[in-house]
């Protein structure tokens, strides 16, 4: 979660730590999460099996208003409430000003109730290392700076369903983890913040969200540190990165990178989404930087409001070391559609794949900088070009790259132009399926699901009509041949009359 107030990474490591709060990290450098030297206190310590409906508070610093140490504890719809301010790094590291720790192999439940907490480096409710909590409908608030919603440290265990977070606080993430990591699985609720460098997300650990809605108004939506990872699935994430922090110098929503400050370990990290809708308000879907990551997309929707975004941008920046501080990035595309740029630095690289029938549109290094792009194309996949794009090499199962469109534009492959599609009928998305514009004439055809409800009934209508006429007029024929009733006089019409089809608009 980022910071106001900025750790000091170690010598050559590049300068600050940008997006994390002095202590803010996690995933665990090996070694680096002990607390033998730290001292906890609660205003009330519970060490065994207890259940209670209780009120809990503490209004002093670096104290817990309830320090969970031993035993299954059961809290039904408890109110907890926690002020007093700290500045160490082990409210951060260790939870010693939290609102609500669990640690020492003690194991938390908490069903309904409340936590609420307003003071600096207060996190509202903390696993720390084989502490285990699990939340079902709590309301969580923290108003503090360094105060995040929900958090876990030191490999702790932290499970949430239909949980309601918000923060306010700068660097106050409302799913957080530091040093150490653990595990995250939260499911329904709302998450939301307001503060500057106060991620809806902040990941240095194994994090899985499952039908939450996720909203960050100032800060990056997702940011995933080191060797973590973050997963989504039916999760609505709205992000308004409207502030830089730190040594941030892009706006992003899902920001993936390593600050070296010794607090997640080196390696990939993991984002994942399917069925999910993700959008960006200000700046860059996705932000690369001194880290390899790996980004695997599934049938989401995904909407860059901000001309000026990008939908992929990986480069160098003020982590790491200068030079070799780029971003490494494999993007995994399955049944995903999406639109925007992809830019690279000279000293990034990208294996883009996109498979089971995924729809790329945009501009693939237009400016021809990175240092390397594979692209790897399923014969059901389709790109449309937006700008000249810049390829290292193209593996496409349409050996003809007729499911490349030019749209106006080149392809090259290491340097050399291909032939792709010139047709001017180019597919473009229409609520998840495929329609053709063409260039002069814009036409479209979409499937059944697409048609309008007016046009079905009016044909209703019109075939119900028909059916009638015809057996009115079967009818007085078969009298006509029986003799049954008498004839019509010649001066009335013996033809019956026929119900006049409603007229049908023509189909837009």
């Amino acid at each position: 979660m980022e910071s106001s107030s900025n750790r000091t990474k170690p010598s050559g490591s590049g300068g600050n730590v940008p997006e994390k709060p002095s202590g803010d990290g996690g995933g665990g450098a090996p070694g680096s999460s002990s607390s033998a030297s730290v001292s906890y206190s609660g205003a009330t310590e519970i060490a065994s099996d207890t259940t209670t409906s209780e009120s809990y508070k503490s209004t002093t610093g670096g104290q817990n208003a309830v320090l969970v140490s031993g035993g299954t504890v059961n809290f039904l719809d408890v109110s907890v409430t926690k002020t007093g301010d700290e500045s160490s790094e082990n409210s951060d590291f260790y939870g010693t000003n939290a609102a609500v720790l669990v640690y020492n192999g003690a194991t938390l439940v908490m069903k309904s109730g409340s936590v609420e907490t307003d003071a600096s480096h207060a996190n509202a409710v903390f696993a720390y290392g084989d502490g285990k909590i699990s939340l079902n409908g709590t309301k969580i608030v923290t108003s503090g700076n360094n105060s995040g919603g929900i958090m876990v440290t030191g490999g702790g265990s932290l499970t949430a369903e239909n949980v309601t977070v918000k923060t306010s606080g700068n660097s106050a993430a409302a799913i957080r983890s530091d040093r150490g990591g653990g595990t995250m699985k939260v499911t329904g609720g709302t998450y939301e913040t307001s503060g500057t460098g106060s991620p809806a997300i902040y990941s240095t650990a194994k994090v899985t969200v499952t039908d939450a809605t996720l909203s960050a108004m100032a800060s990056e939506g997702v940011v995933i540190e080191g060797k973590n990872s973050v997963t989504l699935t039916g999760v609505k994430l709205v992000d308004t990165n409207n502030k830089l922090n730190g040594n941030s110098e892009t706006y992003k929503n899902i920001f993936i990178y390593q600050s070296m400050s010794g607090d997640a370990d080196e390696g990939v990290g993991s984002f994942t989404a399917s069925s999910s809708e993700i959008v960006t308000n200000k700046g860059d879907t996705f932000f690369v930087t001194n880290t390899t990551a790996e980004i695997t997309l599934s049938g989401n929707s995904i909407t860059n409001n901000d001309k000026t975004g990008v939908l992929l941008r990986a480069q160098s920046g003020k982590w790491g070391t200068s030079g070799n501080n780029g971003g490494i990035v494999t993007m995994t595309w399955n049944g995903q559609q999406a639109t925007g740029d992809i830019v690279l630095d000279e000293i990034s690289t990208l294996n883009f794949v996109l498979a089971e029938g995924s729809y790329y549109k945009g501009a693939l290094n237009s400016g021809n900088t990175a240092e390397n792009i594979e692209c790897e194309v399923s014969a059901d996949s389709i790109i449309v070009l937006t700008g000249d794009s810049y390829v290292t090499s193209l593996a496409n199962e349409d050996d003809s790259n007729t499911n490349i469109y030019a749209n106006g534009y080149k392809l090259f492959v290491n340097g050399t132009e291909v032939a792709i599609n010139q047709s001017k009928n180019i597919p473009e998305m229409v609520v998840g399926t495929l329609t053709t514009e063409t260039t002069e004439d814009v036409t479209a055809t979409k499937t059944d699901a697409g048609v309008p409800g007016w046009v079905w009934w009016t044909i209703g209508g019109v075939i119900l009509a028909i059916i009638v006429a015809v057996v009115a007029v079967l009818m007085m024929k078969n009298r006509k041949r029986k003799g049954n009733g008498p004839e019509m006089p010649p001066s009335i019409p013996s033809t019956p009359s026929t119900p006049v089809p409603p007229v049908v608009p023509p189909v837009q």
